[in-house]
């Protein structure tokens, strides 16, 4: 769920303020805008700029000279838009009643017949106008009232996820127990691949890529929404690309479930868990570094191996395992350039 399909819709008074929801929208990575008639503002290059005019929306290009708002509030009123919008037009519509499941029907019927723009009054609409049946619309235009409501918006959009990690193989030279520590299970909203797991370090510069219990053991069952992530001081990273500390997660925090080598995606955490636990230290050289991490010692604990998954219970000195090497320095979870020295 990116800006790329959100337009920002100033409704404020008087257009002083709509023109700093402007400049925070944009300064937050929003290019798409709908402005009311009259507003005073300087387009730049790059943004898409419509008007809108009572019930239609005009200005997007020479096919779609204007778009008619459809306000929907009966399951008549949904299919007489749904059978009357044009092959290749646009149907914009206006929830009066029930929002989402009547939306849901319009995505299942869209195809690729027509585009479907949805309006939201609110940004805690904008999620699932996005996501229904895992689609949404294709744009969502929201209203906002106030530069605090485009901080809102952004809060439940996901950003472009991290796209060139660097993936790599480090050699352990050091398993040990350290006794009884904290531990952290991160439970998700989304049901997780075996191959799928959480970058986990003690250190940014190289985080090691720690599987799902999507896999049970003899005498466990699978769970596959579950990451045993390790100690609370270690970074864990997330969706857009920051990190954070496990102990620093909550509910709906977006994290970034990889695969070594392969691609990654947002998931939600839906529940932390804290117990205590024995504890290992896994450490590798890394040049003049040393990179460790602490996890619970366990057969369902499993590192992204060479070849294949390996518990905990199974790594020892010389055993290869994948990690994502990263930007060393950062304040607040976001890269900085800065010298830096972590033991």
């Amino acid at each position: 769920m990116t800006r790329e399909r959100v337009a920002i819709a100033p409704v404020a008074e008087p257009s002083a303020e709509c023109s700093e929801i402007v400049e925070r929208a944009r300064r937050r990575g929003f290019y798409r805008f709908i402005a009311p008639p009259g507003l005073g503002i300087e387009r730049k290059e790059g943004e898409e700029w419509l008007t809108r005019e009572a019930d239609r929306l005009v200005g997007l290009d020479a096919h779609h000279p204007s778009v008619p708002i459809s306000r929907i509030a009966t399951e008549a009123e949904l299919d007489t838009a749904l059978r009357t919008v044009p092959v290749g037009g646009i149907l914009l519509v206006e929830w009066t009643g029930d929002r989402l499941i009547p939306l849901e029907n319009a995505v299942a019927a869209r195809g690729r017949r027509f585009r479907l723009w949805a309006l939201a009054h609110r940004p805690d609409e904008v999620p699932g106008a996005l996501g229904a049946l895992e689609h949404g619309a294709d744009r969502v235009i929201v209203e906002v009232r106030s530069p605090d409501e485009v901080d809102a918006v952004e809060l439940r959009l996901e950003g472009p996820l991290p796209t060139a990690l660097s993936w790599e193989l480090l050699e352990l030279d050091a398993v040990t127990p350290v006794g009884i520590g904290d531990r952290i299970l991160v439970d998700t909203t989304s049901l997780l691949l075996p191959e799928e797991g959480l970058l986990i370090g003690s250190a940014a510069a190289f985080l090691y890529h720690v599987r799902s219990e999507a896999v049970g053991s003899k005498f466990s069952r699978p769970r596959p929404f579950r990451i045993n992530a390790g100690s609370p001081h270690s970074y864990v990273l997330m969706a857009d690309g920051s990190t954070r500390y496990l102990s620093e997660l909550a509910a709906g925090d977006a994290v970034l479930a990889t695969t070594p080598n392969g691609a990654g995606r947002s998931v939600r955490v839906g529940r932390v868990k804290i117990e205590r636990r024995p504890m290992m230290l896994l450490a590798a050289p890394d040049g003049p570094a040393r990179r460790t991490i602490f996890l619970q010692e366990a057969e369902t604990v499993r590192l992204s191996g060479e070849s294949n998954p390996i518990a905990t219970t199974d790594v020892k000195s010389g055993t290869r395992v994948f990690g994502a090497r990263l930007p060393p320095a950062r304040h607040l979870g976001r890269a900085v350039e800065e010298s830096l020295e972590e033991r």
